[in-house]
């Protein structure tokens, strides 16, 4: 066995980072999401925590993993993503008739803070379709819809 590191094509790795699906959806999303905490930066929420509130607001009360799915997270890290929420008051967590069930729903104080938000939010969406014009935005969301659907079959 030889104490020499392989060779490495430096090309392959300059291909990889160019052209990953992945990193490239990744960078996209810190972009967007930094641009978008930015925006709500006044309320104390991060981006994800109010599309997090958001989602169970629409349920009104939902089990963590169907809410998981929902959203394609992992329900562990969605329970840790819940968190901070239920300790601001934002979100109730209870249990469900089965044990291992976690009902989450928000509180008053979550569905005033969502309130408060959401005109925050909505300065960041139009500064983003003001920046990509709303064709394309309609046309993105359609293609990641349709990404999501193809990657899950």
């Amino acid at each position: 066995m030889s104490n020499h590191p392989p060779k490495v094509d430096l090309r392959q790795f300059q291909y990889v980072v160019s052209q990953c699906t992945c990193a490239n959806l990744r960078k996209t999303t810190r972009v967007i999401t930094q641009l978008y905490d930015e925006f709500l930066e006044p309320s104390g929420l991060l981006a994800t925590q109010f599309l997090l509130l958001g989602a169970i607001g629409v349920s009104n009360a939902i089990a963590v993993t169907p809410l998981a799915v929902q959203l394609g997270m992992d329900p562990t890290t969605l329970a840790r993503n819940l968190k901070p929420l239920e300790r601001e008051g934002l979100v109730d967590t209870v249990k469900g008739t089965d044990r291992r069930t976690r009902i989450v729903k928000l509180t008053d104080r979550g569905r005033e803070t969502l309130v408060k938000t959401f005109p925050l939010w909505q300065q960041a969406q139009e500064h983003v379709i003001n920046r990509i014009g709303a064709d394309r935005q309609r046309a993105l969301l359609a293609d990641w819809a349709d990404l999501v659907a193809r990657i899950q079959k």
